[in-house]
């Protein structure tokens, strides 16, 4: 059944696999190589295409295909779970659209990131996928990378740079797990760095803020020594310091991530300080993140997850947009997607 009359011409491939219902990764990999896709879903493109009377932009893909088949995926600290786990959501999207993928990580070194982005240009990849440093990047040389290589940024922000940022709403982390520990019991104090590597730090810090006033609590930051990457160690000495010293004004502590809760459990765990929602525990503990760790956590922790799913893949299909329309969009967009709540035994 051909176009009907009067509907809106297809202008991309976006939304042409909208429409269709086939993902825009299969529907890329189709237009590269129709023999690279599965006889069944070859022959459902071909009748979206009859269908909606949608002819690619040929030149447009065939200037795509003097590209490199090659997608860079830079992220801060590989050795971190989150990003582990965030980075293989994004390999496997870009593989099963024809591309190949090269894996870096800056280890949160801002010398260490430049040089991956030098490496990365000269390799003249279709696009990259970077979650930078944040606070200790090299703004002008994320800036000059991005106006020469189509560069999708995800996970961290940093305003203006990239054709796009994909990430998480901090604000929905925070919200939902200071409204939850004071609907259940006392209102939480903010244990944190004092000088965070990763900027989403930040916002979550004012939405603690923010939420805390709004419900009528006076808000109580705790911040800990510490710098990089090694957020357990720092999360396990800063608690020491504050449990002993009796810093806390309640029995709710609420962590900037996932990483600094599980090194604050293990601080309380040698103080002899049950954590947990039971009668016999006399401290609560959340976070926001959920680490792929923090199910198995001694208790296990309440927290609030990103969703990975959509964040990875909505920045694949924001770099394969990006790629089609020859490596720049009119405008900067911005999408964050909201985070969940996760009940468990430590608050």
């Amino acid at each position: 059944m051909r176009r009907q009359i009067g509907m809106t011409k297809i202008k991309n491939m976006e939304e042409f696999a909208a429409l269709s219902g086939i993902s825009r990764p299969t529907v890329s990999k189709y237009f590269h190589d129709p023999d690279s896709v599965r006889p069944t879903t070859r022959a459902r493109i071909e009748e979206a295409l009859e269908q909606f009377d949608y002819r690619p932009n040929i030149y447009a893909v065939n200037q795509n295909r003097k590209l490199t088949k090659n997608v860079g995926i830079v992220v801060p600290y590989l050795a971190d779970p989150f990003f582990a786990e965030i980075a293989r959501y994004l390999e496997q999207s870009c593989i099963a659209a024809g591309y190949r993928t090269s894996l870096f990580s800056s280890h949160g070194e801002q010398k260490l990131e430049n040089e991956i982005l030098d490496s990365l240009q000269s390799m003249k990849p279709a696009g990259v996928l970077l979650a930078p440093l944040g606070r200790i990047s090299d703004r002008s040389a994320i800036e000059k990378f991005c106006a020469n290589v189509p560069t999708v940024l995800f996970d961290s922000n940093l305003d203006g740079l990239g054709a796009a940022f994909i990430g998480s709403d901090n604000f929905s982390f925070v919200s939902q797990t200071v409204e939850y520990m004071v609907r259940t019991g006392e209102p939480p104090s903010f244990f944190e760095m004092r000088t965070p590597a990763n900027p989403n730090a930040n916002k979550r810090r004012k939405a603690y803020v923010e939420v805390m006033e709004r419900l009528g609590f006076e808000p109580h930051i705790i911040k800990v020594d510490g710098t990089g990457w090694a957020f357990e160690e720092i999360g396990h000495k800063g608690a020491l310091k504050v449990l002993k010293e009796r810093e806390l004004r309640t029995a709710s502590v609420l962590c900037s991530n996932d990483r600094l809760a599980i090194g604050f459990l293990a601080a309380c765990y040698e103080q002899g300080i049950r954590v947990g929602r039971k009668d016999d525990c006399t401290l609560r503990v959340a976070s926001n993140d959920d680490h792929p760790f923090a199910k198995f956590t001694c208790p296990s922790l309440t927290t609030a997850a990103h969703d990975y799913d959509n964040v990875a893949g909505r920045s694949v299909e924001t770099l394969f947009e990006l790629i089609e329309s020859g490596g720049k969009f009119s405008s900067r967009t911005e999408t964050l997607f909201p985070a969940r709540l996760v009940l468990r035994d430590s608050s």
